[in-house]
């Protein structure tokens, strides 16, 4: 047996055990949603968004002279220590949840409320020196401080995600330059192409990276609007005149997040559309690095009967049955991680359409998902450059062998023998086995000094100039 307070709310009285910080409302919503298994205590960022949230309404509410000092004080000091992580045990709430996001926020009120009481001299659940919802609570309401607190938390994500996509994009353009001078076959459709190197492949990649960081934070500017003052609905019902620039302005000093209030705060506290923004970014970049993923694997497929141009570092047995086996564990991980995300963005777009009337119930899954994605995209970025991208090595001499025996330099004789010409080349070659060097050659097209020139891969590798095609020719076989 332990220790227990007694609680109310207007449902009836329950029976807390004395030792935890949260209260009534809380434990009746870890009783309804057990749902995943996964508590917002997983989610830390976003608990320190919440005491963040706490903390600048107290100072507002303190200022325009609606809460008194002492209990400003005390809850600006649970509210610290919230932010350290002294408390993370103290929010299990489950992510999955009705209510419109009230769970998690009683949870902070009560967390807050009874660690504010103990600062003060009193006992847990004497709220009579200070309420969850008087005081705590004081000028807002779930509606606002809820979204404001996902906000703050998906800011300081995005901004972790874009250094973790950061890490990636330079090691990529590391393995560009050191590829540099690797020649190789590029391919489309899984056809040969035309010739390349290895590093401009890569240096694609870390290209593309690039531009995804910058939507990336363009999302990011999207979501630090906030509607901190909105209330229930966007009137301010029961905030003073002032409060919600006040605490906007206290919670860009607290949380070091540039939030900006909304200009119209009925539409921003129904409006998730920078939710879903976010979520099609995210999703853009789960595409185009799952696209790497399924590139790295195709260039090292082998290592005999595969393309087998570039080595990806072992990481583990690949088989129980067949003995040397080596698989591309990391970007096959990354690949499922983008799936994962691409899922999401269904999840996020279908509750963000969900809204009715004046609020969006669905706001716990949208932060759950986003939450969720932008953290396991930048563990699976650094994971992929620390066991994998940094240890790729090049098979240079199987990737110039592919170049000499490939159809595809065939193209680099257009501009001097024409396309019909060319074409009927490369069927000699693709049906006889030969080369197109000889082929060239035997025909007498061009002299062996002129057909080496144009043939050389390191010339088709950029716009050069070519001798004029002579119009007589074209369309000869």
């Amino acid at each position: 047996m332990f220790e227990t307070r007694t609680e109310h709310d207007f449902l009836g009285e329950m029976e807390i055990p004395a030792h935890i910080y949260y209260g009534i409302q809380t434990c009746r919503a870890v009783e309804n949603f057990r749902i995943s298994g996964i508590a917002i205590s997983s989610q830390t960022k976003f608990i320190q968004a919440l005491a963040c949230v706490k903390k600048a309404a107290a100072l507002a509410n303190c200022e325009l002279g609606v809460l008194d000092k002492e209990k400003c004080d005390a809850i600006c000091q649970a509210c610290n220590e919230v932010v350290a992580g002294k408390f993370d045990d103290q929010f299990p709430v489950d992510v999955f949840q009705g209510g419109a996001g009230t769970s998690c926020n009683m949870n902070i009120n009560e967390v807050v409320a009874n660690r504010a009481l103990e600062i003060m001299g009193h006992r847990k659940g004497e709220y009579r020196y200070c309420h969850p919802n008087n005081d705590v609570n004081c000028s807002q309401s779930t509606n606002d401080a809820y979204p404001t607190a996902i906000r703050l938390a998906l800011y300081t994500k995005i901004t972790q995600l874009i250094g973790d996509m950061d890490y990636l994009r330079a090691a990529l353009a590391d393995k560009a330059e050191e590829f540099r001078d690797i020649i190789k076959m590029g391919r489309t459709q899984l056809q040969d192409a035309v010739p390349m190197t290895l590093g401009m492949e890569f240096a694609a990649y870390a290209e593309t990276l690039s531009e995804d960081m910058m939507r990336m934070g363009e999302a990011r500017n999207l979501i630090a609007e906030i509607n901190m003052g909105a209330t229930a609905i966007g009137t301010g019902i029961n905030s003073p005149v002032g409060y919600a620039e006040l605490v906007t302005r206290r919670l860009r000093e607290v949380s070091g997040v540039p939030v900006s209030m909304a200009s119209n705060m009925v539409e921003a506290t129904w409006d998730t559309g920078a939710y879903v923004q976010l979520s099609g970014v995210l999703k853009r970049c789960a595409s185009k690095i799952s696209k790497i993923c399924n590139d790295l694997r195709l260039l090292s497929s082998g290592p005999r009967c595969g393309l087998n141009e570039i080595n990806l570092p072992p990481r583990q047995p690949g088989s129980s049955i067949m003995p040397g086996k080596v698989n591309p564990v990391m970007p096959e991980v990354m690949n499922q991680i983008c799936f994962d995300i691409i899922g999401k963005d269904v999840t996020v777009t279908m509750a963000a359409e969900a809204g009715q009337l004046e609020l969006n119930v669905m706001e716990p899954v949208i932060a759950y998902a986003l939450f969720a994605g932008i953290h396991r995209l930048g563990a699976g970025c650094r994971s992929l450059v620390d066991f994998c991208i940094r240890g790729i090595t090049a098979n240079g001499d199987r990737c110039k062998d592919m170049v000499r025996h490939s159809i595809g330099i065939v193209t680099a004789l257009n501009p001097r023998l024409g396309y019909e010409t060319a074409a009927s080349i490369a069927r000699e070659a693709l049906n006889g086995g030969g080369s197109v060097y000889d082929i060239v050659l035997e025909r007498g097209l061009m002299t062996r000094e002129e057909l080496e020139d144009l043939l050389q891969p390191e010339h088709m590798l950029a716009p050069t100039s070519h001798m004029g095609r002579k119009a007589s020719e074209d369309g000869k076989a």
